[in-house]
C-alpha cells in the first residue's frame, strides 16, 4: 500500500512539473490603448457593444428592483381591510 502512495506522489508530480504551458500572446498593452484614448465615452462602455449591453441589463434590473422595493414598501404601509 505504502509503494501505491509512492507511485501515486510521484505520477501526480511529475504531471504537474512536465505539463506543457501555452504560452499566451501579451494584449496588455493593446488594451491601455483602447482605454486610454480619449473618445469621450466613459471607461465602463470603452468595451464596446458587449460592455454597453451589460451596462443597460445592470441598469434595468436596478430600475426593476428599485421599483419592485417602492411598490411593497407602499403596500405594506397601508392598514389591511377587515373583512
Amino acid at each position: 500500500m505504502w509503494r501505491n502512495v509512492l507511485a501515486l506522489r510521484q505520477v501526480s508530480q511529475r504531471t504537474i512539473s512536465t505539463a506543457s504551458r501555452r504560452q499566451l500572446e501579451n494584449r496588455v498593452s493593446e488594451s491601455q490603448k483602447l482605454f486610454q484614448e480619449d473618445n469621450g465615452l466613459p471607461v465602463h462602455l470603452k468595451g464596446g457593444a458587449k460592455d454597453s449591453l451589460l451596462y443597460r441589463t445592470t441598469a434595468g434590473l436596478t430600475m426593476l428592483g428599485t421599483m419592485y422595493a417602492v411598490y411593497y414598501l407602499l403596500v405594506s404601509s397601508m392598514p389591511k381591510k377587515p373583512n
